[in-house]
């Protein structure tokens, strides 16, 4: 996926390391009610986050979040009091039409251009929600580890982790990345009850499209189309359209890609033939323009999806890992039913 992130200004390394980072700046900035509930019964806690076992000794007061779904999560928990701000470019989509909507106008956009260290020493973060390549990238020198050597801790979104296989991403079902995110900060953040309320109601949601869905061989094939002229880039079994096109009745035709996001050639695509192509809307090239493209591009044009005009568009927050996810796979069926078996 599109990573976020751009220079901006090293300056307060000096101030937070007389301060102190990461869960030290929670204690030393929470003198007010905030700091009297983090210093209670509930903490320290431990998360296990990508494999590797996390520690707080009180909640993160400033936390910088990157790109939509991230923040999305934040605001859905209504952490919006503990963030310093988020990151993200202005093409991702309405960001009005959310129940937690509310969470962009109480929160600072801090820039619509790529996160980096000097960007989070200014907002005095204490710790960074991000993932890789939402975010965190070794080209640019912006991990976790850079983070942690000044003192800033960092949270990495499930649906990015690393499986072991070089950089290919994935350890669980994106739903189940969704719900262990949910639970791991609502356990960091002492909102348990509501992170358990949001899994539960977005389980329900699921498991009622799921009822209705189509079973077996009625289920149509279905590929995802992010980017990408010469090589498609597409989902595998760990991001987010595999779960969103499985629960609302497709079969993925890319199933056996044991990654997230990731290119694969035309020829495969053409050999799997698709009877829908669901698009992802975002970036500089519009879902119409993408459209298009696959409608003209001639290799395809002996595809089912291409040849049948069965074309649908999912905003990019619908699928990449994000509250907004299970809704995603509602409006999904509901075109799956639309178009027929």
């Amino acid at each position: 996926m599109p990573d976020l992130a751009r220079p901006a200004a090293l300056a307060l390394v000096l101030a937070l390391a007389v301060t102190g980072c990461g869960a030290d700046v929670s204690r030393e900035e929470g003198k007010g009610d905030d700091a009297t509930a983090s210093s209670g019964s509930h903490y320290p806690v431990t998360v296990e986050n990508c494999g590797e076992k996390k520690t707080f000794d009180s909640a993160p007061r400033r936390v910088v979040t990157n790109d939509v779904g991230i923040t999305e999560i934040m605001f859905a928990l209504g952490l919006e009091d503990h963030m310093a701000g988020y990151v993200m470019p202005d093409d991702k989509g309405d960001l009005t039409a959310v129940p937690w909507k509310d969470g962009y106008t109480k929160t600072k956009w801090l820039s619509k251009e790529r996160i980096n260290k000097e960007l989070v020493l200014d907002a005095r973060a204490d710790l960074v929600f991000a993932g890789w390549n939402y975010g965190f990238n070794e080209g640019e020198g912006f991990t976790p580890a850079a983070l942690q050597r000044v003192g800033i801790d960092s949270y990495l979104l499930s649906e990015s982790c690393r499986n072991g296989q070089g950089k290919a991403r994935g350890v669980m079902s994106p739903l189940d990345a969704l719900y262990t995110d949910l639970r791991n900060l609502g356990k960091v953040f002492d909102v348990e009850d509501r992170a358990e309320t949001l899994v539960t109601s977005f389980r329900e949601q699921v498991a009622e499209v799921q009822a209705k869905a189509p079973k077996g061989a009625d289920r149509p094939r279905v590929f995802l189309y992010d980017s990408g002229e010469d090589k498609p880039l597409t989902s595998g079994a760990f991001a987010g359209p595999h779960d969103i096109i499985t629960k609302a009745g497709g079969d993925h035709i890319m199933k056996d890609l044991e990654d997230s996001w990731t290119t694969v050639g035309w020829e495969t695509v053409v050999a799997r033939d698709p009877e829908v192509i669901v698009i992802n809307d975002y970036g500089d090239i519009t879902a119409e323009q993408k459209r298009k493209f696959l409608k003209s591009y001639k290799p395809l044009a002996n595809v089912s999806a291409v040849k049948n005009d069965r074309i649908v568009v999912l905003d990019y927050v619908d699928l990449v890992e994000s509250p907004r996810n299970p809704a995603a796979i509602s409006s999904l069926a509901a075109d799956l039913s639309g178009f027929g078996s």
